[in-house]
């Protein structure tokens, strides 16, 4: 099989002989609407979606024989297609967006014979698309690939504002020249509101929670089965394991992404064609790109990602980044490092619950985090190597040592965004990223009953482990609260040993002053 990692051309993909995931009955579907927006993860199919709609209204029918368009399109008419990637450039210079527009809109304007008579790129343009209109005697086709990040390049930087201006301008050009145009697609990471490139032209129609387009761009349960049964068998016997085993594994690595109330799982497609190419599960998504802009914008807010995750949001909440609100969760949503975990419906308006997706995207962006927020680097390694063990083996007073060494590694001038070593939530989000770091187990921060939240749960497949913490007092008063407040309760029947830790931190020592157990 010829996995089409790192390509992103229809006709490369068909005529190469690489295997393609056919959603081509979605892309015409798609294509009878008319302006539309669509924001997805990096590395998720975007730039081939674009691409494939180009072949579509190009006309281009041998393309997709044998494909589920081919019973649903008869006519292949031709239009004209007018596509800007702006994944190829770099923006972070005074005039460079500029630049790159104005080198597509002198291309098109001598490819139609016209003499440029006005430098602004909205009236331009304007005037290209209405030129092809009337040589074709069709409307024209507008696509444009990540069209948000020239914003991501210098996002929180001066050159954002320039950015912003210039491609408001030339976004501009769909509200005068409605009438030339049959269908326009943007395409992008995330989308942007209120101080927005949108504002200028007649809002577009955002499909990214629109439940029929849920498998536009990624892999469904059905498609990895349909397409790559074989693939997964072969990699299932050379790690001797089952198919079935193989499966559960590739599911709990790679998929979990919801993107409407449908819940449909979506794989990442990234990472399951490496999966399967290299015959290895493996970090592939996240190592092709670093999100330290999320970070700075985690910092920027002063919160951190347990107050973010497992928690509840109106759909505007998270699908809008509003840039003159300093908010994280949007961003971080749509960036693909949370999903839809679940929902629910409170008097007509729907709630989300966001989580990350899967154990890829966990073990990278909270290794991220705690890299930043100990100011350490590589944290996960020795984590993984000891407290993971201590952990999985029930074996406690090694987990305490563990725990106590690692917090003594600390560096003694860490700042942690400004938080200081006497507020205990420093504690709770420490030991927070200490045990999301290592993927074995369910992390349940500051889980409520009805009398109360323990401050942290941890479960393995063996053994349950209720903490409560207490800033410069006693490890007998943390545990004395788990049993007054119930905490243990819930776990009456599991069969899995339980454990009660009471800990007692001291300011002064920066360390676990007191750790009991019962």
């Amino acid at each position: 099989m010829k996995y089409p990692i790192g390509k992103q051309t229809f006709s490369t993909l068909i005529e190469g002989g690489y295997v393609y995931v056919d959603k081509t009955d979605l892309v015409y579907q798609l294509a009878q609407k008319d302006i539309c927006f669509l924001c997805r993860p990096r590395r998720f199919g975007k730039s081939l979606l674009i691409s494939t709609l180009e072949s579509y209204f190009k006309g281009e029918k041998e393309l997709f024989k044998g494909l589920k368009i081919e019973e649903l399109e008869k006519e292949w008419t031709q239009y004209p297609v007018f596509r800007i990637d702006f994944a190829q450039g770099g923006y972070g210079v005074e005039g460079d967006l500029k630049k790159e527009i104005d080198k597509c809109l002198t291309k098109w304007e001598r490819q139609l014979g016209i003499e440029k008579q006005i430098d602004k790129l909205g009236s331009r343009f304007s005037d290209i698309l209405a030129e092809a209109h009337r040589q074709t005697g069709r409307k024209c086709v507008v696509l444009i690939d990540e069209y948000d990040k020239p914003l991501l390049d210098v996002l929180m930087e001066p050159m954002e504002a320039e950015n912003r201006a210039v491609l408001k301008e030339f976004y501009g050009t769909f509200k005068v020249a409605d009438e030339h145009l049959r269908f326009v697609l943007l395409t992008g990471v995330t989308k942007f509101s209120q101080v927005s490139v949108f504002s200028g032209f007649n809002q577009p129609e955002d499909i990214s929670m629109k439940s029929e387009f849920d498998a536009l761009c990624g892999i469904t349960k059905d498609e990895l089965t349909a397409y790559f049964d074989d693939e997964i068998a072969a990699m299932a016997e050379k790690k001797k394991c089952s198919k079935e085993e193989m499966y559960i594994r590739l599911k709990k690595q790679y998929d979990g992404y919801h993107f409407s109330e449908e819940m449909l799982d979506i794989f990442n497609p990234y990472s399951v064609l490496n999966a399967l190419k290299k015959k290895k599960i493996d970090e592939y998504w996240f190592a092709t790109g670093t999100p330290t802009y999320l970070v700075k914008l985690i910092n920027r807010h002063k919160t951190n990602i347990r107050d973010i995750v497992s928690q509840q949001y109106e759909k505007s909440y998270f699908m809008d980044y509003k840039a003159d609100v300093e908010d994280p969760l949007a961003m971080i949503y749509q960036s693909g490092y949370l999903t839809i975990k679940g929902y629910e419906s409170v008097g007509g308006t729907y709630f989300y619950t966001l989580d990350f997706p899967n154990v890829e995207v966990k073990k990278g962006f909270v290794a991220l985090l705690a890299n930043d927020y100990f100011k350490m680097t590589n944290v996960q390694q020795p984590l993984a190597l000891t407290i993971n063990k201590a952990l999985m083996q029930g074996r406690i007073d090694d987990l305490r040592d563990e725990l106590s060494s690692f917090l003594a590694s600390i560096p003694y001038d860490a700042n942690y965004q400004e938080r200081v070593w006497s507020y205990e939530s420093h504690y709770h989000y420490t030991f927070y990223l200490i045990f999301r770091l290592l993927s074995c187990y369910t992390t349940l921060t500051e889980k409520a009953n009805s009398r109360g939240r323990a401050d942290m749960i941890v479960e393995t497949d063996d053994y349950v482990y209720i903490f409560e913490f207490k800033l410069d007092g006693t490890a007998a008063e943390a545990l004395k609260q788990i049993d007054d407040k119930g905490y243990a309760e819930p776990y009456a029947a599991d069969s899995r040993k339980l454990f009660k830790i009471g800990v007692g931190f001291s300011s002064e020592k920066k360390n676990i002053d007191e750790w009991s157990v019962v």
